[in-house]
């Protein structure tokens, strides 16, 4: 059975949901399965602001999710140089995989998008990576050895993933694509590997 990737992400206006696409043609190509999610809106509250089901695109993620998953990849929009109130709301609620230590020694990466050079994205990649630390996962980033992290004028660096969203890069580019998909495929590449390894020390 292949190694199963969960690519879980909130988006606001769709750059969002863009690189994580990518970063799951990256977990495909390694040849791992990818699972793509997504979670609700909440409001000041912290209540969903949604239906249980989405009326189009990926479904919201479960805890289950996180349980059948060998890998993680994580993205959100960029909020003050932190993650989107949405998916910390999540991941507040996975208490109960952490005590279990369900996530424990799980391959995990992240992206993240900003309208502007400077609005916090790496500081965001480092405070999302944060929680999956406190559940023994592993952090996977992008090597400086991919020639798009020195290529990239935009977008895009060793952290992770990351698209600018602004009105000169209006589109995620083809840097920024490569290196979702160079993310989702080195995640994929660790979580085949740690599953292999686990199912020949069973044997």
């Amino acid at each position: 059975m292949t190694a199963r990737v969960l690519v879980l992400y909130y988006s606001r206006k769709g750059t969002t949901a863009e690189l994580a696409r990518h970063a799951a043609r990256g977990v495909e190509s390694a040849g791992a399965e990818a699972l793509v999610r997504t979670v609700p809106p909440v409001s000041p509250t912290n209540e969903a602001t949604e239906p249980a089901i989405p009326d189009s695109g990926p479904p919201y993620a479960g805890l289950t999710d996180l349980q059948a998953c060998d890998g993680l990849v994580m993205g959100s929009p960029t909020r003050f140089g932190n993650m989107a109130a949405p998916l910390k709301h999540f991941l507040d609620s996975t208490g109960s995989l952490w005590l279990a230590g369900t996530l424990v020694d799980k391959p995990a990466g992240v992206f993240t998008s900003a309208s502007s050079l400077h609005g916090g994205l790496e500081s965001t990649l480092i405070t999302m990576a944060l929680p999956l630390i406190h559940h023994g996962m592993l952090w996977v980033g992008v090597p400086y050895t991919h020639p798009a992290i020195h290529a990239t004028r935009s977008g895009g660096g060793p952290y992770g993933a990351s698209h600018i969203a602004s009105d000169w890069n209006k589109t995620v580019t083809n840097d920024e694509q490569a290196i979702a998909r160079a993310l989702g495929e080195r995640v994929a590449q660790f979580a085949l590997r740690l599953r292999t390894t686990a199912a020949t020390q069973r044997s």
